[in-house]
């Protein structure tokens, strides 16, 4: 009896001193000391890492780093914050891929700026969630103001409203949710799909969009229950815009076929060529038939503050609906996006009250939660960053840094169509250019094809830059996107000289094969 009893007390005290440290890693008035500490440490290991970084990355394979995590077992703490700092170091800083370098020319991610990183540590330290006011008070205004913020740049009118996202392709899918539910209401008045879902001639409805828009337009019709062939691609004239022409076409062609259009995505930026769709030419089309118009601006967005290009946009302002992604060219860390429609009643298609969050009677009292325009509940308090951007910096310090990618692509254009070993596939009207290299000697497609597509992994084996590829009609091409202004055109030439080392030398290999 007493070896059972001193066994059950010995665990209690196990169990208390194990609170005790749980506690102490709370974040609470009592332990802002440790939190500093932790901050503290943490500041100095990433300054340590990016005054140091030469290179965008480190080179390394996925096997290779995956090797190194072998060893590391979850299930045993290292309870040490200088040896978990130096473990986080080994296996994650030394071969991240590093958006802030100036030969970072991938994909479309951004250096951030400062205001930003600083809110970075407000949102994770209050930890706001801003889906009801009762859970973020203060944080609700600041993402209601930069959301009318927003609104006034696109010009959607007082009706209009909107609501921040993870990004793009959360806005893309609210935007077709609204588009398709919007079209049943006015078409079927009793039929409401969020209580009897999708009405018997659904498999009928149409969405159009560019062939080169952004795959999640087709992602948003699968999950809405209208398939991938709900999607219908409409081609494109020689700088990758939507052709208007083509688009009554399909709309025709569909109308004939007994199809119903219910929707078309204008995309201002696409992701290979940064093309913009004619958006004054869609509205007009859009407004002739009825349909609603969504303007997928998540690259564009920037031409918003522009202090040069802004006439890029123009029509934008009629759109039903836009995606905006802040994390890719207002330079802010991911993720901050925003989804905004013209009229806000639209919005109750993805509002649904709960008793213990966001009920009715608050609405009808007058409370802003945010929760019910949202498809999200939980809601990080992202706005925070926008806000911390232009209230220590302004937008015009943006729109001149977003204004500076799109010189620096002009520019790059020049270079690379100059060179005699680069066949550049468009001019660029934001800041991605797509090329590929192409030997003086004859060789096949196929040959091509796999020297360029080589060309990127031995670039990124190296980790001196990190450059992207795409395919056009079955062809393998390279591609440069610019969303760093801090880039030089000099740096972007000294990859453009690594390119054409490796193609040249790829090229030789393949000749000598040949010869043997």
């Amino acid at each position: 009896m007493h070896s059972l009893w001193h066994s059950s007390a010995a665990e209690k005290i196990s169990e208390i001193e194990h609170d005790n440290e749980t506690t102490r890693a709370i974040f609470n008035q009592h332990s802002t000391e440790l939190w500093q500490e932790y901050i503290e440490k943490g500041m100095s290991v990433i300054k340590q890492r990016i005054t140091t970084q030469e290179k965008p990355f480190s080179g390394i394979l996925p096997a290779e780093l995956a090797a190194q995590f072998k060893h590391v077992d979850l299930t045993q703490p290292l309870f040490n914050i200088d040896r978990v700092l130096e473990e986080l170091d080994q296996l994650y800083l030394r071969d991240a891929v590093y958006f802030h370098h100036p030969k970072y020319l991938a994909h479309l991610n951004c250096p951030t700026v400062l205001p930003a990183q600083l809110a970075e540590l407000f949102i994770s330290a209050i930890n706001s969630s801003v889906d009801t006011w009762d859970q973020s008070a203060g944080a609700t205004l600041i993402e209601q103001k930069v959301i009318d913020w927003t609104l006034n740049e696109i010009k959607l009118g007082a009706d209009a409203d909107g609501i921040f996202t993870s990004g793009g392709t959360q806005s893309n899918l609210m935007a077709m949710l609204l588009a398709r539910d919007s079209y049943c209401k006015r078409t079927y008045r009793d039929h409401n799909i969020k209580y009897q879902g999708l009405p018997g001639d659904a498999n009928r409805w149409r969405i159009f969009t560019s062939q080169v828009s952004h795959f999640s337009i087709q992602k948003s019709a699968a999950l809405l229950g209208l398939g991938y062939d709900a999607v219908i691609p409409v081609a494109c004239d020689n700088a990758f815009r939507m052709d208007v022409t083509a688009l009554n076409d399909e709309i025709e062609r569909c109308r004939a076929a007994n199809l119903i259009p219910i929707a078309i995505v204008a995309t201002a930026g696409t992701t290979d060529f940064g093309s913009i769709d004619p958006l004054s030419e869609i509205a007009h089309i859009c407004q002739q038939n009825n349909i609603w118009m969504h303007v997928d601006a998540a690259y564009g967005c920037g031409l918003l503050i522009s202090l040069q290009h802004k006439a890029r946009i123009a029509g934008i302002e009629h759109a039903d609906s836009v995606t905006v992604d802040y994390h890719k060219s207002f330079f802010q860390p991911v993720s901050c996006g925003a989804f905004f429609v013209r009229n806000n009643c639209h919005l109750e298609h993805v509002t649904c009250h709960a008793d213990y969050l966001n009920p009715l009677s608050a609405k009808l009292e007058g409370t802003p939660n945010l929760v019910n325009k949202s498809i999200q509940t939980t809601k990080r308090f992202d706005a925070l960053k926008m806000w911390l951007t232009l209230r220590l910096m302004g937008q015009q310090q943006l729109g001149a840094a977003f204004d500076t990618l799109l010189n620096l692509a002009g520019q790059t254009h020049q270079r690379l169509s100059q060179h005699p070993l680069i066949d550049v596939l468009h001019q660029p009207e934001l800041s991605t250019q797509v090329f590929r290299f192409v030997p003086k000697q004859l060789l096949s497609d196929e040959k091509v094809d796999a020297i360029n597509a080589e060309i990127r992994k031995l670039i990124f084996r190296e980790g001196n830059a990190v450059i992207a590829g795409t395919k056009f009609n079955q062809q393998q091409y390279l591609k440069f996107t610019l969303l760093n202004p801090a880039t030089t055109l000099a740096e972007i030439e000294e990859v453009i000289d690594l390119i054409v080392h490796y193609g040249q030398k790829l090229t030789a290999s393949y000749l000598n094969a040949a010869n043997q």
